[in-house]
Formats: structure tokens, C-alpha cells, sequence
């Protein structure tokens, strides 16, 4: 064997995984541990953004003991998960500003104006003082009709203006007149039941009947 052959110049040994992580990452931060520190944890309150790196048997042992609120008061922890729900941002009641209070005093006219000029029909009475003038009391604006229930309306022979009483007391008239069993059995009529029980049921699902 020949110890200056060429070939052992060509000779390359891996390095194994471990090594590689010593290398690649930092060592564990963890007192007298060695291994790579591939796990990061936050170091606690105050020092947000910054973490300690340990070993995967490391950082579990330092999550079981880390306490975000450690020697906070009990006062100071309620008041930092109340302010948790809104981000830590200051939030104010709506109209405390005083500019809040004279923006509102200058627009106010202007918007009126507005109102007063460009008045919207509200037919079913949704928009604010709209509401009271749309509707009377003791009735409900009319809403328009769908194609659908216009047509099972006159499938019963009824308007469009028909009220609930009316189309419950026309469907118990044609069932009864074109029932089988009051047309001594003929089935005749079978087809113009069933498209009256079809239709009776579609009003009541939408309401109208």
C-alpha cells in the first residue's frame, strides 16, 4: 500500500448529522448542553421578539415552567387579557371628541339637506324617519309579488290581492269540488287537485297563504 498514492488526495468522509447541525446552527443555550439549539422560545414578558434556542429535550423542559405573568400582580394580569380582546390599542366611545361633536353640528344641515332633496321611496318603511310615513298603523306595506306566486294564484283563481282567509277558504273549496270522492269516484279532476295542492302549499311557504 502505497501511503502517497493519488487517489487518498480524493478521499472525503461525511460528516455525520449531528455534526452538520453543530455546524449549520447554534449550540443549545441550555447550561452545559451541547447539541444544536434548533428551537426557539421566547425569552418572557417585556422581551417580545426575542427567544432563547435549545435542544428539542431543552425547550420542552423550559416550556413546562415558562409563565408569561410570572411575579405580575393579579391586577395587572386581569387588566392585560382584558386588553388583550382589542390588540392593546386605545379605544374611545363614540362622540366624546369635541371635533367629533362640531363636525357633526356643521353636517348636520348639510346632510338634512341632502335628505330633504333626494328623499328615497321606502315602500317597506327600512330606512329611518322614512319608516313612520310608509306604514299605518295596524297594517304591513304590500311587498311585490313573485312570478311563482302570481301564477299559483290563479291556479286557485284568485287576485293579487288576495288576503290569507280568502286563499285558505278558496283551497278548501276547489279540494272539496274536485276531490274524487265528491265526483263519485271520477279521477278525472285528479290532475287540477293536484296542481291546487301544489300551489296552496308554495303560498304558505313563502307566507302569503
Amino acid at each position: 500500500m502505497k501511503l502517497d498514492s493519488k487517489f487518498f488526495d480524493r478521499l472525503r468522509v461525511k460528516p455525520d448529522e449531528n455534526r452538520l447541525l453543530r455546524e449549520s446552527c447554534p449550540s443549545c443555550e441550555w447550561q452545559g448542553c451541547k447539541e444544536p439549539g434548533l428551537y426557539p422560545a421566547p425569552k418572557g414578558r417585556g422581551q417580545e421578539g426575542k427567544y432563547h434556542r435549545f435542544c428539542l429535550d431543552h425547550v420542552r423542559q423550559y416550556n413546562k415552567s415558562y409563565n408569561y405573568f410570572s411575579g405580575l400582580p393579579d391586577e395587572d394580569v386581569v387588566k392585560h387579557q382584558k386588553d388583550d380582546t382589542i390588540g392593546h390599542r386605545p379605544t374611545w366611545f363614540i362622540g366624546v371628541n369635541s371635533w367629533s361633536r362640531s363636525r357633526g353640528a356643521k353636517t348636520s344641515g348639510r346632510r338634512n339637506g341632502f335628505a330633504h332633496r333626494f328623499s328615497t321611496l321606502d315602500p317597506f318603511g327600512l330606512f329611518g324617519e322614512h319608516a313612520a310615513s310608509a306604514k299605518t298603523p295596524g297594517s304591513e306595506p304590500a311587498r311585490p309579488l313573485r312570478r311563482l306566486e302570481r301564477k299559483c294564484l290563479r291556479q286557485l283563481n284568485l287576485e293579487d290581492s288576495a288576503t290569507k282567509a280568502a286563499i285558505k277558504a278558496r283551497f278548501k273549496e276547489l279540494v272539496k269540488r274536485l276531490h274524487p270522492d265528491r265526483n263519485q269516484g271520477d279521477r278525472a279532476s285528479e290532475d287540477k287537485l293536484r296542481e291546487v295542492i301544489q300551489a296552496y302549499n308554495y303560498l304558505r311557504q313563502t307566507g302569503l297563504a
